[in-house]
């Protein structure tokens, strides 16, 4: 438990492009949610971007609009603690020390690894290997109770919980145990063009994602250009994944149930629908966009809060770390 009685809460978002509507039905929405309830600490990851090529100027930019993202998406800095990871140097210190007690076979049975490592033959490097020892130390480290995770981090939070049951158990307790927090409904928001993929920036159609920094007009369009089917009946099934996948966003934007936008559209073709749908989602987003283009001119107070956020949360790192350090057994540095 945090100092104010709150459990903590830590996530983080990799700096890797500009945030999709699946990286913010799936998680950033529920973090607005959560973080009047929990003590939170939110990063830009830009440690695990490098697990693959990037281009350094590309990801400077992309780690502070990845803040302003965070904030026009209605994370509150004066509730959440936000930071950039490289600036708390005790990930990496934790992470060493984890990764001597995590063993080869953990790692080598991570479907995540297994389906980089056959996109990336040529980038087969160590971090992507280690990339879950990284993971772990960044929830340890802050002692989290609760980590937002969607379905595919599934494993890499039971290795984090394992973890932390295996310091515990050989140098006593130090660690808290954490729980996933799995969002329902839309944590797992499908590409507009393949509904049985995840939404996905990387993904080569741009008409499969949407970005929250885009125009209302191309968003508008991926919308009316979303595969659907043959059916020309509006329901939510098994048997239409597009037009589910796109009620659920539907429904996730606005204030109306699944059952309730299915009602609206009885008797109605895919036209209509879509029509409305794209609207409303157009609206849903525009103060996002605005937000987000405004704090990208303000530089100086994106600056003071991922410098105010590192103080923070290095404190508290510091004090888990020397907790970690001490037990251990090594020297303690005083100077």
């Amino acid at each position: 438990m945090s100092g104010e009685g709150k459990k903590v809460i830590f996530s983080g978002v990799q700096p890797s492009g500009k945030m999709t509507l699946g990286n913010y039905l799936g998680a950033l929405k529920s973090w607005t949610d959560l973080q009047h309830d929990f003590d939170c600490y939110f990063s830009m990851v830009n440690m695990h971007a490098i697990t693959v090529p990037q281009d350094p100027e590309v990801l400077r930019r992309q780690t502070i609009e990845l803040l302003a993202q965070f904030i026009a998406c209605g994370i509150d800095p004066d509730l959440n603690t936000i930071f950039i990871q490289s600036h708390v140097p005790q990930h990496a210190e934790l992470n060493w020390v984890l990764s001597t007690m995590t063993y080869m076979g953990e790692l080598s049975r991570m479907t995540q690894y297994k389906d980089k490592s056959k996109k990336s033959e040529a980038n087969l490097n160590a971090g992507l290997f280690t990339y879950p020892v990284l993971m772990a130390s960044d929830i340890l480290l802050y002692k989290a109770d609760v980590v937002p995770v969607g379905d595919d981090q599934k494993q890499h939070m039971e290795l984090a919980r394992d973890l932390a049951e295996r310091f515990n158990n050989r140098f006593s307790d130090t660690f808290v145990v954490p729980e996933g927090y799995y969002p329902k409904g839309t944590s797992r928001v499908m590409s507009l063009q393949e509904p049985l993929k995840k939404m996905s920036k990387s993904d080569s159609n741009e008409n499969g994602y949407i970005l929250l920094a885009e125009s209302a007009d191309s968003t508008a369009k991926k919308i009316k250009k979303a595969v659907t089917d043959s059916v020309g009946v509006v329901n939510y099934s098994d048997e239409q994944p597009g037009l589910r996948n796109l009620i659920n966003i539907y429904s996730a934007l606005t204030d109306q149930t699944v059952e309730q936008i299915v009602d609206m559209y009885e008797g109605k073709g895919y036209g209509a629908f879509k029509k409305e749908m794209a609207e409303a989602v157009v609206e849903s987003l525009r103060p996002m966009r605005e937000q987000y283009n405004y704090l990208l001119d303000n530089r100086d107070y994106l600056e003071s809060i991922y410098v105010k956020g590192a103080q923070k949360a290095e404190k508290r790192a510091k004090e888990t770390l020397d907790a970690v350090y001490d037990k251990i057994g090594f020297v303690k540095r005083n100077y």
